[in-house]
């Protein structure tokens, strides 16, 4: 399962996590995500006044990227099964190829279930 956009926050509703109103909304093609396994640095595009309230992420959800902006949470996966999400819009490319990796990750993980 992957999650884009408002997909990330239901899908950490879902998990149990809680999502808070944002002081300022993310708005446009330029903002950098840092990913929390290697330290790369994503340029992105986002459009969302909701985030994912980190702190609230039940055991087995893991933090995946946060803003630059703000430390926002901007990424989450589940620890035992294929699902992750993001919060921005790895689809639009401003970067652009930066996200490219999740599509390919997505791809990995249906080439995986329909082989078992």
């Amino acid at each position: 399962l992957f999650g884009i956009c408002l997909g990330h926050q239901m899908l950490a509703l879902a998990a149990g996590a809680k999502t808070a109103k944002m002081f300022q909304g993310h708005r446009g093609a330029n903002h950098p995500v840092k990913r929390l396994d290697d330290g790369v640095v994503e340029i992105t595009s986002m459009n969302h006044g909701f985030t994912v309230d980190s702190q609230t992420l039940p055991e087995g959800v893991l933090e995946t990227h946060v803003s630059l902006f703000d430390g926002s949470n901007c990424g989450i996966r589940m620890a035992d099964r294929p699902v992750f999400s993001v919060q921005y819009h790895p689809e639009a490319s401003p970067g652009p190829q930066d996200s490219y990796y999740l599509f390919e990750r997505f791809a990995a993980a249906m080439a995986a279930r329909k082989a078992a």
